[in-house]
Formats: C-alpha cells, sequence, structure tokens
C-alpha cells in the first residue's frame, strides 16, 4: 500500500480519476473521493490515509463493526454507515458476477470466494453450490443459518434444490465462526451422510469446504471421504 504526499497534483483524486482511470488510484485516493471532505484538522487524504493505517490488510476493513468505524477521528454516524454500505454493494457486486460467470475449477478458488462472503459471519451458515456438466453454477442456495438448537442441515432438504435444478453436482460450504477450519466430528458424520445420498440419487458431492475468517478446509483435498 503506498500513500500520496501533499502535492498540489495529488490533492484532487477526482480529477486524477477522470485523467488516468479507477485502477490507477491508490487507496487512499479511491477511499478520500468516497469520503468526500475531511475534518477542520485534517484533509480528506490524510483522513483516508489514517483509516487505512488503522488496517493490516484492506480486507480487514470489511470486518469492521459501525462502532469501530466511528471510533475512527473524522469518521462519525453518516460516514460510517456510508462505508458499510459501500462494502456491502462490493461484496454484492462481486458475488453476482462470481455467480453468473464462475466455473468452479477448483477447490482453493471457491474457497477464497467463499471466505469473502461468509469468513467474517458470527453464525454458521451452510451453502450449497448447484453444478452443471461443465462444473458452472446453476444456483447457490443458503440451506439453513445456524442457531443454538441446531448446527447442521439435513440431507433432504440440499437435495430438494440438486433435483428441482437438475444438477449433477454439488459443493457444500460453511463457515465456522470461531475462525478454526478443522472439521468437527459433526463435520464429519454430516459428510458421510450427505456423500452417501448424493451417491443414491446420482449427484456428485465435489467437495465439502470449511471456511474461516483467512483459511479453509476442503475434505476433498484433505480426506477420501470424497
Amino acid at each position: 500500500m503506498y500513500t500520496i504526499q501533499f502535492q498540489k497534483e495529488a490533492l484532487l483524486p477526482r480529477e486524477r480519476l477522470e485523467t488516468y482511470g479507477a485502477e490507477n488510484l491508490s487507496n487512499q485516493e479511491l477511499l478520500a473521493i468516497f469520503l468526500r471532505t475531511g475534518t477542520k484538522k485534517e484533509h480528506v487524504l490524510s483522513l483516508s490515509n489514517t483509516i487505512l493505517s488503522n488496517l493490516e490488510s484492506l480486507a480487514d476493513l470489511q470486518s469492521y463493526s459501525l462502532e469501530e468505524l466511528q471510533s475512527i477521528d473524522g469518521i462519525g454516524k453518516i460516514r460510517s454507515i456510508e462505508i458499510k454500505a459501500m462494502l456491502e454493494l462490493s461484496k454484492r457486486i462481486f458475488s453476482s458476477e462470481y455467480n453468473k460467470k464462475e466455473r468452479i475449477l477448483s477447490s482453493e478458488r471457491l474457497a477464497k470466494l467463499m471466505i469473502a462472503e461468509l469468513g467474517e459471519k458470527k453464525q454458521e451458515h451452510l451453502v450449497a453450490l448447484y453444478l452443471d456438466t461443465q462444473n458452472y453454477i446453476i444456483k447457490k442456495q443458503t440451506i439453513f443459518i445456524g442457531s443454538v438448537r441446531r448446527s447442521i442441515a439435513e440431507p433432504r432438504e440440499i437435495l430438494h434444490y440438486a433435483c428441482k435444478t437438475m444438477a449433477t453436482s454439488l459443493i457444500i460450504v460453511h463457515n465456522h465462526p470461531s475462525g478454526e477450519t478443522y472439521p468437527s466430528e459433526n463435520d464429519l458424520y454430516f459428510t458421510e451422510k450427505i456423500k452417501r445420498s448424493c451417491d443414491d440419487i446420482g449427484v456428485v458431492l465435489l467437495d465439502h469446504i470449511i471456511v474461516g475468517r483467512k483459511g479453509y478446509y476442503s475434505f476433498r483435498e484433505e480426506t477420501d471421504i470424497i
């Protein structure tokens, strides 16, 4: 990550975007454009740099709560809401393009995409991806969001959509809110159970992936269950 010095030509990030394109601006400049103005004590470019300097990586901004954003000098209630809205919209655009065009060719690639979607969730989510014969996504369905009384889905709920979409294969992904990706005994039992159920109706279970905040576990890569 680089920062912009306060030279005359650097104080106009909007004009730089218009001239050079958004892809050629720094993170600092892009955030400054979104913030629009600084504070009485701090120029907008300096403010955006202050925000970015609090992050280990740009991806960490996604995990900030409204309260954490507001704790940064110069970021009040309105700006914190706007930043959260911007991040959510970016995530949805990314997810939409991925669902529309992505062909699943590796567990690692899919895991990285699902970490972005599920890695920071506070509850356990289980998502099923239904694929055609060329491994293009037909449908992505959230099967359940976990609660204290229930922590995993039943195969019938997952296979309902497999039959409905006429999918030839599927991939199961769920997150561990703790961040730990190693499978529990329940995860192992569930994977064996859904594998048997898929075999019974002629649908291929390509993988079961567990994601955390930064890492993942693939049953296809790590075990012989799948």
